[in-house]
Order: structure tokens, then sequence, then C-alpha cells
């Protein structure tokens, strides 16, 4: 049986979905595609922690599903700005327990992740899918996957 390991942006995939479909995103049915015939090793969903109800209820789905949920706390500097990404802990999962899988899901359209799809397939020989809003999704990232599925209809909620 083929080892996955499925690491969920869940910042870049809530707003880039929102942004092109207003609409969220369905997790059941990912997690159905994305493991269907394969043995999970390891799947990481990371959030921001706002600290409320309805993020705390989210986070349980995500449990629920099958995912472990790695939360960092929401950073509000003083001139307004927010902080709050996971890019460097998902590289180092990535790579951590990417090597000892047969393929890696990323859901994520964010570039930066090209080096990490690069690496995970040329010094591991992982094969990295990678799922995003097409539109939304950097060029870079795509030709560095041996896959990429487009998030449409059928990956989002009704």
């Amino acid at each position: 049986m083929t080892n996955v390991t499925i690491l969920v942006d869940v910042q870049n995939v809530y707003y880039t979905t929102r942004q092109a479909f207003g609409r969220s995103f369905d997790y059941n049915t990912f997690w159905q595609q994305a493991t269907e015939g394969r043995n999970v090793v390891k799947a990481i969903a990371y959030a921001i922690d706002r600290g409320d109800e309805k993020q705390r209820q989210f986070q349980n789905i995500l449990r629920a599903i099958g995912f472990e949920v790695k939360l960092k706390p929401f950073i509000q500097r003083s001139d307004g700005s927010a902080k709050g990404d996971w890019d460097v802990g998902i590289a180092i999962d990535g790579i951590e327990h990417g090597k000892d899988s047969d393929v890696l899901v990323l859901l994520s359209g964010d570039g930066d992740f090209d080096i990490l799809a690069k690496t995970l397939r040329e010094k591991y020989q992982t094969r990295v899918e990678v799922y995003g809003v097409e539109s939304l999704t950097a060029q870079s990232l795509i030709n560095a996957a041996d896959s990429f599925t487009a998030i449409g209809n059928k990956l989002l909620l009704k």
C-alpha cells in the first residue's frame, strides 16, 4: 500500500477558496480523495489560533477527520499588521515525514513550497501532489509538483 503524508496550509486554503469562489473548502471530500487506497503516515493541518469558539469547532472537525492540528498564535503588531504563517513548520514537517512517504500531498498554493516539492522529489523520490485554487496557486509550485489538482466545485462546500 502507498504511504502518504498530507500537509494542509489552512490559512491559504481558507483565503484562496473564499477569494476565488466565495465558498469554503470541503475537507471531508478532500480527505477521501487524498487517502483513497493509501496508508496515512501523517496528516497535519496548520492553523492560526485566534481563540474564538467557531475556530475551535472547526479545529475539532479537522481532528475528527484524521488531521493533527498544529496551532500558532495570531500576532497583531502595533502597526496594525498581522503575522501568523506556518511556512517554515510546513517545510520542516514536509521533509521529516515526506522522506519516509511514497507521496506527499500538499494543500496550498504558496510558491514558497516549490523548494520543498523539488527537494522531496529529487532527494527522496517522494511523489508530490499539490491541491490549490488554480488562479491563485504559484506556477513555480505547480511546475515543481508531480501533479496538480485544481480546487473546484467537487472540493467546495455547497
